[in-house]
């Protein structure tokens, strides 16, 4: 595989009044994400953006995959540095889209679309998700996996998508069936967490 520049369409959350039944008013309730998230389809590569370059993107993603919610739920370890953090994002896989949230200015989430290589396989993809801390339960998640399934569909004619998901996970369970994912089957001991083997579910969101 040759090694690619990291390209990440970001999709712009713009800025909406605080919410006063919340004590993070800041944050965009999950009801009050605009449907002009679709206009992330197309995957537009960072030349095209000069702000959304690598130096910009991956200290802010490294601060994504340092949250402790996030450690715990997408399989990172703690302790892990920025410099460890800009060397994997920057081997970056052709075979790999990458969808990054901002609001107000802010990275607070980051998507990964990996295609499948082997060519009988080339219809399916899977999904990788983690979304900062302090802007869970925000809807932010909801936007990048409504831009990922446009894209999917849309642009590069996708039929199956496939995720893992710890079993305890039920808000990311819940938002995956939202969008059509279905469980398949459960892995068990899928990974350590604290010391104690996690089972995780299996799904998967096929397009007919």
């Amino acid at each position: 595989n040759r090694v690619g520049v990291m390209s990440a369409s970001r999709v712009r959350i713009p800025p909406l009044p605080p919410n006063p039944s919340s004590p993070k008013s800041l944050l965009l309730p999950a009801a009050r994400v605009p449907p002009v998230l679709r206009a992330a389809k197309g995957a537009i590569p960072d030349a095209r953006h000069p702000g959304s370059s690598r130096e910009t993107i991956v200290p802010a993603i490294h601060g994504i995959f340092t949250c402790p919610n996030v450690i715990v739920g997408a399989l990172q370890f703690p302790f892990q540095s920025l410099e460890q953090a800009r060397e994997r994002f920057t081997r970056f896989s052709a075979n790999a889209m990458q969808l990054v949230a901002e609001l107000d200015g802010k990275v607070v989430g980051i998507l990964g679309l990996h295609l499948e290589e082997n060519p009988r396989r080339r219809h399916s993809a899977g999904l990788g998700m983690a979304v900062h801390d302090d802007f869970q339960g925000q809807g932010i998640g909801s936007a990048l996996v409504m831009s990922a399934l446009d894209l999917a569909d849309n642009w590069l004619g996708l039929r199956r998508i496939e995720l893992q998901v710890f079993v305890d996970n039920s808000a990311a369970v819940h938002l995956y069936r939202k969008f059509g994912f279905e469980i398949e089957g459960t892995l068990r001991d899928f990974a350590l967490r604290y010391g104690e083997y996690v089972d995780a579910y299996a799904m998967a969101r096929l397009r007919w």
